[in-house]
């Protein structure tokens, strides 16, 4: 069936489908219909940052990026669902189009540049939620931030977010915010870490509850950078980190439409990529710190992979738009039967 929904959708402009899908999908949810298109998930119950995921396979940021629609998406089956990015302000994003697809690769380049409400509408979302697993809260910075008072935004959004999240990603990676990837580096990471950290000790004093802090990175960084990183995240005490975002490469997809387009590429051709970041960050991590993996998961064979190159938990986004509910089912059946 979704095969059929599919090919209607991709006649669409790739935004508007978007917009379709998830009003379709939200309005399934509240008649309660959902139950008939559902996949069966496979229960496969994980601990990784101190919480307890159903299973292990996440929705990435950037479906659901006010919190419109995560009541209905977690429904489907995933053991966690993550919302945003957000940023501090309503933005309108970058110029349209900004979203185009490569079916032959299964592919999506997308410049949408953190279009969103604001923090505030994704909060008041949250408040009214019916969704019982777990729920992440992906948080950036305007464009209209310099660099230099990025940290912030950062601070306005964990501020608002924090007693409504079970963890929260700080997207640094993006290609899609001038200067952004920057911040993923060197002294500028850490002293930006170290205050969120603070700031996460605070809140925790307050009110006795610990969430996590998660870093989304970049897969566009040799093996150097990757141990840099690697050894900030641990001394500045994040929780766990995401590996990875969307690439500025364009291996794999050469030559067809739509490749030239400016933006961050995801879905198959990235599965390398985010698989070798994953590799790479765990032998500098062991186990001292949990990898999200996220990048190309089509199959259960390559939410697998993703898991043997070191990764907890796994996310998908573009797979899920080429392959539909039936992904959940596939990917969480193969990941228990990996466990087993």
């Amino acid at each position: 069936m979704y095969s059929l929904i599919r090919n209607a959708l991709f006649n669409l402009d790739p935004e508007t489908a978007h917009h379709i899908s998830l009003d379709w999908l939200g309005a399934a949810e509240r008649l309660k219909l959902l139950p008939l298109f559902k996949p069966k998930a496979a229960y496969n119950p994980v601990e990784v940052m101190g919480l307890r995921f159903a299973n292990p396979l996440g929705l990435a940021a950037g479906l659901d990026k006010n919190g419109d629609y995560f009541n209905a998406l977690g429904a489907l089956g995933f053991g966690f669902v993550e919302i945003g990015t957000v940023t501090p302000k309503p933005q309108p994003g970058n110029p349209k189009p900004r979203l185009f697809r490569l079916p032959e690769q299964e592919a999506i380049i997308n410049r949408m540049g953190f279009n969103n409400l604001g923090v505030d509408h994704l909060v008041e979302q949250v408040k009214r939620r019916r969704y019982s697993g777990i729920l992440g809260i992906n948080i950036g910075k305007n464009a209209t931030t310099p660099l230099e008072n990025a940290v912030d935004d950062y601070l306005f959004c964990l501020n608002r977010v924090y007693e409504h999240a079970e963890y929260i990603t700080f997207n640094i990676s993006s290609p899609n915010t001038p200067g952004l990837r920057d911040l993923q580096f060197g002294d500028s990471l850490a002293r930006m870490l170290e205050r969120l950290k603070v700031e996460q000790q605070k809140h925790y004093q307050a009110i006795g509850r610990y969430v996590p802090l998660v870093v989304k990175i970049a897969p566009d960084m040799d093996d150097v950078a990757i141990e840099q990183v690697a050894k900030v995240l641990l001394k500045q005490g994040m929780d766990g980190v995401i590996a990875t975002n969307t690439t500025i490469g364009r291996e794999g997809v050469e030559g067809l439409a739509h490749s030239e387009e400016t933006g961050g590429l995801s879905g198959l051709p990235v599965r390398d990529k985010s698989t070798h970041v994953i590799a790479s960050l765990h032998s500098h991590l062991k186990d001292r710190l949990p990898i999200i993996g996220v990048g190309g998961i089509s199959d259960g064979a390559s939410a697998v992979e993703k898991m043997a190159a070191g990764a907890r938990l796994v996310q998908v986004y573009t797979g899920f738009i080429y392959q539909g509910p039936r992904l959940i089912a596939d990917v969480t059946r193969a990941l228990a039967e990996k466990r087993d």
